[in-house]
């Protein structure tokens, strides 16, 4: 099996000796080192957590294979809470529709399945060095590539369905800017650092697709607090906010954006 055929069940079936050996193989395939190997519980079921490091930038594996991403806003059932925080919203002139779900739809991913390679993801974003448009050539004079946006929320949320990384609730008495200690601060099941500030906006290749935060807009604007945190949710796409960042505006402000590369396996 080659390891960009390495797939997510079969990660997880490994024993921890064959994982630290795959791990070694990949770092070695890519010029890195092992810096970190544990297994961690997730959904359920351990998972092997690597980390490789490679001229000073630390990678994690991200294992693939066919995967579901994107959420079914039909199917799933907010809390009053969630609810009553987005009528609040909508009272103050923000959402779309008056049902939640109606909102989650327009902003989030569908439900799909797609079949990934496994790859090597940095564990923190960088920021631009060039406008947006020129990431792509400055990536790959140093070996490396923007990931896709598919690959950017598998890796954010491992496998879960929920609304966010960590589950579907959020603190709904605050926005992420102001909660410190919150959920967003923990390393994914991967052993990323995704998803966790919402002044954080990351490329993919895809130029209509930008992840892990809006640029502050939903703070600064005032929305609401689960407005507030759902640019963090793991299939928010964030289409307006990646217009601008593609737009005239974007091109004088490149170094508020960030991208996560990619080494291919």
């Amino acid at each position: 099996m080659s390891l960009a055929g390495l797939t997510l069940d079969t990660w997880r079936s490994f024993a921890p000796a064959i994982a630290r050996q795959v791990a070694q193989d990949a770092a070695a395939q890519v010029g890195g080192r092992v810096v970190h190997v544990d297994t961690v519980e997730h959904l359920g079921a351990p998972l092997h957590r690597v980390l490789i490091e490679r001229d000073g930038q630390r990678f994690a594996l991200i294992p693939g294979g066919r995967v579901t991403l994107g959420f079914d806003a039909a199917a799933w059932r907010p809390t009053p809470e969630q609810s009553a925080d987005y009528a609040r919203s909508v009272a103050e002139g923000y959402g779309y529709g008056n049902d939640l779900r109606e909102h989650l739809a327009q902003v989030l991913s569908p439900r799909r399945e797609v079949v990934l390679d496994a790859v090597l993801m940095a564990v923190e974003g960088e920021h631009l060095t060039e406008p947006a448009a020129g990431t792509p050539a400055v990536l790959a004079a140093r070996g490396l590539r923007m990931p896709t946006s598919d690959e950017w929320e598998h890796a954010c949320g491992a496998g879960a369905g929920t609304l966010f990384r960590w589950g579907d609730d959020c603190p709904l008495d605050r926005v992420p800017y102001n909660h410190p200690t919150g959920p967003q601060h923990e390393p994914n099941a991967f052993g990323l650092r995704i998803a966790y500030d919402t002044y954080t906006t990351e490329l993919t290749s895809d130029p209509s697709v930008v992840r892990g935060g809006d640029g502050g807009e939903s703070v600064c604007g005032g929305y609401g607090h689960l407005l507030g945190w759902l640019p963090l949710a793991t299939a928010n796409v964030n289409p307006s906010m990646a217009e601008f960042v593609y737009g005239e505006e974007g091109e004088d402000l490149y170094e508020d954006f960030t991208v996560r590369p990619v080494l291919a396996l």
